[in-house]
């Protein structure tokens, strides 16, 4: 099956919502129990459209398999950096998927004029912070505790990757 990687587009946003619950509710890799409402998935999917900020996903037969968005930080004194955030459904991890994304996103990332990209990792996931210094990112630090799902504490791995 061929796997298309492209800029998210208004049409996918009901797909990408489905995929973000999926991920959400494994309790594992995302910091977050569900997925956002509807419409305020619509409002960020949007706002990254109209904004050119990166948000790419990988498609298989016409439904998102993968994302990765990186929208800018909240501040403004942060114009010039991205926050990263990506996630794959389970039957498509360890396949290249995720690099491709994140090879993807980056390239687009750096376009657009960031100079720094962060994003907090759980501790326990090894295999998707291999990826992340794979492709440039460094430790910064780790959040102790930062994450409590189902009465278990989850330490939080924060990584950046810095461009000239």
């Amino acid at each position: 099956m061929t796997i298309e990687v492209r800029p998210i587009r208004e049409e996918d946003i009901e797909s990408f919502h489905a995929a973000v619950g999926v991920v959400a509710r494994e309790r594992t890799y995302l910091a977050l129990l569900e997925a956002p409402p509807i419409e305020r998935a619509r409002s960020f999917v949007l706002r990254n459209i109209e904004k050119g900020y990166p948000q790419f996903v990988a498609i298989a037969d016409r439904e998102v398999v993968g994302w990765c968005n990186i929208p800018p930080a909240s501040r403004e004194v942060m114009a010039h950096v991205g926050d990263l955030f990506m996630g794959l459904l389970p039957q498509w991890r360890g396949q290249g998927l995720g690099e491709r994304l994140l090879r993807e996103s980056l390239a687009a990332a750096d376009a657009f004029g960031y100079l720094r990209i962060e994003l907090g990792v759980f501790a326990g996931n090894t295999r998707a912070a291999a990826l992340y210094r794979k492709a440039g990112f460094i430790e910064e630090g780790v959040k102790r505790r930062a994450i409590l799902i189902d009465g278990v504490f989850h330490d939080e791995v924060i990584m950046a990757r810095l461009r000239d």
